[in-house]
């Protein structure tokens, strides 16, 4: 498992190496601009072969692009889903250029309208997006369940993949957070075993792609989508130890999205927490 977490990518991309290096990072995840706003960054080939420079000697062998949080994929308002397929090939695009193991989107929301519609358009969405790159992977987070957010189930998951056509560059990235805010019991080695059974079964093992490790200050099933730092939650020390020691997981970037001590994001001794959970085969 490549343990690492989420970084700034401010004052240029190649910065995020630096960052993620000084956390003692083997993954990375950046947003490719800035999270709440449409406007891309214009980034030109220099910026590319600085990051890829800097990449190449660094330890850090795995890089995560985090879609904006703008993007709604599912948006009944065709402005919306038009400005998501710009802003998705953006960061395609930027993956591209990077060589990033994949984006992660949040699949989009169908708000208090039907799901399986909302599903269709998204779907569309990714496919236009997807077509207008050339490698990069596109990985669908799992959601915490509030609202009419999409991808709370495997069953949703499995289905946006098939509204987007089943392209190959389709994967999933799991957040340990969201699994167990959604009512999937992870806590021990069994009950994780069992849940990625079914994930299996119902999307795919080739289609797991990425993780998220986060622990959850709200209950399981809670259906809320908030993050706790590693071992202060519901998930605890013993339900991190059970994700990060997940055969199924191994080799995969496994980032943390956590708030950290005083809300800056997740730091050195935190990565060094993870890994030492981490049991030496």
């Amino acid at each position: 498992m490549l343990v690492g977490a989420h970084v700034s990518p401010a004052g240029g991309l190649y910065k995020a190496i630096e960052r993620g290096s000084d956390l003692g990072a083997r993954a990375i995840q950046i947003f490719n601009q800035s999270p709440r706003a449409w406007r891309p960054t214009n980034y030109v080939e220099e910026d590319f072969a600085r990051f890829r420079e800097a990449r190449a000697a660094s330890a850090i062998k795995g890089v995560l692009i985090h879609a904006v949080y703008l993007v709604n994929c599912a948006s009944e308002d065709p402005e919306i889903r038009a400005r998501s397929i710009a802003s998705l090939t953006h960061s395609l695009r930027v993956g591209d250029a990077i060589g990033a193991t994949a984006v992660v989107l949040h699949g989009g929301s169908a708000k208090a309208g039907p799901v399986r519609p909302a599903i269709e358009r998204a779907g569309a969405v990714f496919a236009a997006a997807l077509a207008e790159s050339e490698r990069c992977p596109l990985h669908l987070e799992n959601t915490a369940g509030a609202g009419g957010t999409l991808g709370r189930s495997f069953e949703e998951l499995a289905t946006m993949l098939e509204a987007a056509g089943g392209d190959r560059r389709l994967g999933v990235c799991l957040d340990s957070c969201h699994l167990l805010a959604t009512g999937y019991e992870i806590r021990t080695p069994a009950a994780l075993g069992e849940v990625l059974d079914g994930f299996e079964r119902t999307v795919g093992a080739d289609r797991l792609g990425s993780l998220h490790l986060n622990d959850s200050q709200t209950p399981l099933g809670s259906n809320r989508d908030r993050h706790a730092n590693i071992g202060e939650g519901e998930l605890g020390l013993e339900g991190a130890r059970a994700f990060v020691n997940e055969p199924r997981f191994a080799g995969l970037c496994c980032v943390l999205e956590t708030p950290g001590p005083d809300r800056s994001g997740p730091t050195a001794e935190e990565v060094a927490l993870v890994n030492s959970l981490v049991v030496a085969a």
